[in-house]
């Protein structure tokens, strides 16, 4: 990743702690610029749409979108669908971030087009760890087309 390049990551969790341990690890390994949180599918929605509360947001919009699954108002599974079904926003990698480890959450996510499905570790510090690895791959390993 070139370091003058902006880097944006929305983030989006109801918990407040989980939210906090993944922006941890994500700006201690430095792998954005700005790290996005939202507590729900809808402002998310709101957000990679630029509408609502974030209307006129300046910027290019997400690199990448780590995303739970279990929200109020508009569910993970709703925000991938909507997402992945538009031929504007799919590109951008989708990767769940949840404590659920339902089959049905897992195949319904990868079948609506999510990149990754990792189950959120119980412990504090590894959570941090998996939210800095899962954004150093989508953001400095893996390639995407212009």
């Amino acid at each position: 990743m070139n370091e003058y390049e902006h880097v944006e990551i929305l983030l989006v969790d109801d918990s407040a702690l989980d939210a906090e341990l993944a922006i941890r690890g994500l700006k201690e390994h430095k792998l954005a610029n700005d790290v996005v949180w939202v507590k729900d599918g809808e402002q998310a929605l709101d957000y990679v749409y630029r509408r609502g509360q974030f209307e006129g947001r300046s910027g290019v919009g997400p690199r990448l979108i780590l995303l739970d699954l279990k929200m109020p108002k508009v569910d993970g599974i709703e925000v991938t669908r909507i997402i992945k079904g538009d031929p504007k926003m799919r590109h951008i990698p989708i990767v769940i971030m949840t404590s659920s480890k339902e089959e049905r959450d897992i195949s319904e996510s990868y079948s609506l087009g999510a990149n990754s499905y990792i189950v959120k570790p119980v412990d504090f510090e590894a959570l941090a760890n998996v939210a800095s690895q899962a954004g150093y791959y989508w953001l400095a390993i893996n390639r995407v087309p212009g």
